[in-house]
């Protein structure tokens, strides 16, 4: 068993910056993939960005590349989500989830085991 629960989120305006973080528990944390996704309102859950077990492999959405960045440190069992030059399409709830079995599949939402309750993210024009 795996919890997670993420904080981070808040209003930030246009270009600014936030750091999510996603706090997990349990013996397995270390060797999870650990991946970010986002749901915008009336839109389907999107993948942000996931990263191997140690850290030495990370994933992003094309469209997200160089803005924001996936870290994690086993020793904490934490996981964190960079987003820099912020936009107001960047809004939606961010979830952090952690998939067992390795990288195959990182994409896809229902391959994950786990999963954070969410915290919002709102970025105003």
């Amino acid at each position: 068993q795996v919890q997670l629960v993420e904080s981070g989120g808040g209003l930030v305006q246009a270009g600014g910056s936030l750091r999510l973080s996603c706090a997990a528990s349990g013996r397995t944390f270390s060797s999870n993939l650990m991946g970010w996704f986002r749901q915008a309102p009336r839109k389907e859950r999107e993948f942000v960005a996931a990263i191997s077990w140690s850290g030495g492999t990370t994933f992003y959405a094309d469209s997200l590349k160089g803005r924001f960045t996936i870290s994690r440190d086993n020793a904490k069992n934490t996981v964190y989500l960079q987003m820099n030059g912020l936009k107001p399409e960047d809004t939606a709830v961010y979830y952090c989830a952690a998939k067992s079995g390795g990288s195959l599949g990182y994409r896809d939402p229902r391959l994950y085991n786990y999963w954070g309750q969410g915290t919002q993210v709102t970025v105003s024009s």
